[in-house]
């Protein structure tokens, strides 16, 4: 099977591409842009797995592009995760936003349609959920009022699947809703880099803990939380990664040709308890600030995981220590 990541490059995509190795898949080819990661991260995993991966600097807004590589490459099944995640920034700059999210993924379903590409991975997210009104939330939760326009891209790119596979009955779209995905590879050389868009809270805490950051702020401490912060449900990325290389499997077995899985533990954890977690598992005490509530936050979410665990046979078995202490690991790594 001759299997296309996108955003290959990046955070949850590199563990990904380890995971495919690691399952012996042997024909990888993934494409980035760039913009926020970094080429090298290949020699990363060629230097955890051994092997080398078929990549290529390629931006999904760019149409033609992108169909002069599925022209050029056999291709059996797309794992999608090339988008701009940063919901502040997208915040401040939704056009960006809207035109990376939606616009690179209606390019390159436009390409798979004509290259006969027919099964596609969709990185979706917890945030279509918004604010919910009952939790845990499963699948069958509607969305809710997004957030932010990176909450909303992720529902107009879930709303363009559905809608292609209803007229596509030989497309197969699986739309993986994951939560928060925290931590490292346990090699210590892949995680979640330093970027010039930083958002996610574990990476901010260990650049903190490292001086990068003079100090962390808690955004809202008044919510309606056990200690005031906000609640996650926090996953550690190579449980996120086994579950896309799943997906490939559920293939074969699903009906109809469009479904939706969340990607989740099923606990929430606090702003304030991962950073308590962190300082046990580093020994370092961190500088850190209460501060006012975030636009775009949403208070409370964690997931509903039983249909992960019957459809993809799937669960998560990494803990909130994994997560910090590997985050950690690799922190220290990029200083060294």
């Amino acid at each position: 099977m001759n299997i296309l990541v996108t955003g290959g490059a990046g955070y949850i995509g590199s563990h990904t591409l380890i995971e495919l190795i690691d399952r012996e898949f042997e024909n990888l080819f993934s494409i980035d842009n760039y913009l926020n990661s970094e080429e090298s991260n290949y020699d990363k995993i060629e230097k955890i797995t051994g092997r080398k991966i078929n990549y290529f600097n390629i931006d999904l807004k760019d149409k033609e592009a992108i169909k002069s590589f599925f022209n050029k490459n056999t291709i059996d099944s797309v794992i999608h995760f090339a988008a701009l995640k940063s919901v502040p920034e997208s915040i401040d700059i939704p056009i960006e936003c809207y035109q990376n999210n939606v616009g690179g993924l209606l390019n390159l379903v436009e390409a798979m349609q004509e290259s006969n590409v027919n099964q596609l991975i969709f990185s979706s997210s917890c945030s279509i959920y918004g604010n919910p009104e009952k939790l845990p939330v499963n699948e069958n939760t509607p969305f809710g009022k997004a957030e932010s326009p990176y909450a909303r891209s992720k529902q107009m790119g879930e709303n363009i699947l559905e809608d292609f596979c209803k007229v596509n009955k030989n497309f197969k779209v699986i739309s993986l809703r994951y939560f928060n995905p925290a931590g490292a590879h346990k090699s210590g050389f892949i995680g979640e880099g330093y970027t010039k868009r930083p958002n996610n809270l574990v990476p901010l805490i260990a650049q903190t803990a490292v001086g990068l950051r003079d100090k962390l702020t808690v955004f809202g401490t008044d919510y309606s939380t056990k200690d005031g912060s906000c609640v996650r449900d926090y996953i550690h990325v190579v449980d996120v990664a086994q579950a896309h290389v799943k997906a490939l499997d559920y293939f074969n077995k699903m009906k109809p040709n469009y479904d939706v899985i969340n990607l989740g533990t099923g606990n929430g954890t606090t702003v304030l308890e991962i950073i308590k977690s962190f300082e046990k598992a580093s020994g370092q005490k961190l500088n850190y600030e209460l501060g006012k509530r975030r636009a775009g936050d949403v208070e409370t979410i964690y997931a509903d995981n039983s249909k992960a665990k019957k459809e993809l046979h799937w669960d998560a078995k990494l803990t909130i220590y994994d997560m910090v202490s590997t985050a950690w690991k690799w922190q220290q790594n990029m200083e060294a």
